[in-house]
């Protein structure tokens, strides 16, 4: 027993010599705590160096176990929360609501920060709320075309250039759409992640009217969207269904996700936005990998969805000046620089991606055509979202019709039917549990909400 009891202490000694080392290091005399919740992407740590660079009064805190939207509401409406917190689509009105983003329009405008004028136009939903502004964009984001030099060379096909119509894209996956002797896939022409508001928005649809009282997804231009999506795979035959996915996956080497279909050289071409490089940029996991990258115009619009991260910070807490400080980085040149080197995005201020520097990274030099980035993203607007629905709710009833749609169980327009009609659902009993809501409803409209 004696002995029982001797191992139990030290196991017991053991595991607190862990808990010590592994606990946050205390903060440096005369420095101030500021605690950032956002994701544990291994770019933080170079953006968590360059504030402290630059600002050298500060201690900068990565917490990501609680980066989740009711994890932050929670904490800080309980005083506890973040100094800065992150924000992606679809968030702001429930941060606003909550009480907890920091109103920061007048600190904006007497710092010379611009909005409107300084960043990306697809940014401006993801922080600003009813005309007032409540954080900075941390990047800016959207989808173009990766294609696989290598591909293009074995099959003697020239790399295709910006803008690709959609008839010059389909004729290249046809023939990109390779298989051996016994008929079976070697690489397909084009996979993609099903990112159904860019091809909503190239056919002129929208999720929402303009005023988010409706959901739109119905329309006939959204309807053929998720149609050519639909076909890209069943009909065209030149992107794997579901069942096909699986099935090369079971007979191993082709791990998961677009990104690795593309990184592997079993897809010739892949939709995607820029900070797939983060993870294709590894030359462990995918040596000798040769990227190119093209604008492709699926649509008859010339449109594209964009978004990217941003930033706010905690009403609540003590040190909020302090953390206005974080936003003055953001919006300077140093950090958006390190975001287009990384990859993470594009720079979120729009001027810092008009420069040598970003279209021409010396340590990569085969990537050689960034400004499609820049281009795409000129021709980017936000990401729709609606005062009358959760975006997160719009988002889950959509993926469980589109998933149908993929595995050819329901047809797009029956599909997209029944999207609009559990959306619009949402938006009734919005109106009924808020008072507030119903009455700005009627206001738009015009009609009494039932």
């Amino acid at each position: 027993m004696k002995q029982f009891f001797s191992a139990i202490f030290v196991v017991l000694g053991l595991l607190s010599g862990v808990a010590w080392w592994i606990q946050p290091r205390p903060v440096q005399e005369g420095k101030t705590l500021l605690v950032w919740c956002s994701d544990d992407n291994p770019a933080r740590r170079q953006q968590i160096e360059l504030f402290h660079r630059l600002y050298p009064q500060y201690h900068l805190r990565l917490d990501p176990l609680n980066n989740g939207m009711e994890k932050v509401i929670v904490q800080s409406v309980a005083g506890v929360g973040p100094d800065i917190f992150e924000c992606w689509p679809y968030q702001v009105s429930a941060f606003v609501d909550a009480g907890i983003a920091w109103d920061i329009t007048d600190r904006l405008k007497e710092t010379g920060i611009d909005i409107q004028s300084e960043v990306w136009q697809a940014n401006h939903p993801i922080i600003t709320h009813r005309g007032r502004v409540y954080g900075f964009p941390r990047n800016a984001s959207t989808d173009a075309v990766f294609y696989n030099k290598a591909l293009f060379d074995e099959n003697g096909i020239p790399y295709p250039k910006s803008p690709l119509s959609c008839e010059e894209f389909l004729d290249l996956a046809r023939k990109l759409t390779v298989r051996d002797a016994n008929g079976r896939i070697r690489h397909y022409g084009f996979v993609f992640w099903w990112q159904w508001e860019n091809f909503i928005n190239q056919w002129g649809g929208r999720v929402y009217s303009d005023d988010g009282t409706r959901c739109t997804v119905d329309s006939p231009e959204a309807i053929a969207a998720v149609q050519f999506m639909r076909d890209l795979a069943w009909e065209h035959r030149v992107t794997p269904t579901p069942a096909q996915e699986a099935g090369m996956a079971s007979v191993g080497g082709w791990g998961s996700g677009a990104i690795t279909w593309l990184g592997a050289g079993r897809a010739a071409m892949a939709g995607g936005g820029r900070w797939w490089l983060c993870l294709l940029r590894s030359k462990t996991d995918y040596p000798g990998l040769r990227l190119g990258v093209v604008e492709v115009q699926f649509g008859p619009v010339r449109r594209y969805a964009g978004a990217g991260g941003a930033v706010m910070i905690n009403a609540n807490s003590p040190r909020r000046e302090q953390a206005f400080d974080f936003i003055r980085f953001m919006a300077g040149r140093e950090y958006n620089d390190l975001i287009n080197r990384q990859a993470d995005g594009i720079a979120a201020v729009k001027r810092y991606c008009y420069t040598d520097e970003f279209l021409h990274d010396p340590a990569y030099p085969d990537e050689d055509a960034n400004e499609v980035w820049r281009d795409v993203m000129e021709r980017s607007v936000p990401l729709q979202a609606s005062e009358f629905v959760s975006g997160t709710m719009t988002s889950r009833i959509m993926d469980v019709q589109l998933d149908l749609v993929r595995n050819n169980r329901k047809p797009p327009a029956e599909a997209m039917r029944t999207a609009a009609r559990q959306v619009n659902e949402e938006i009734g009993k919005t109106l009924r549990a808020s008072p507030a809501l119903r009455t700005r409803y009627e206001s738009l409209t015009g009609m009494k909400a039932e």
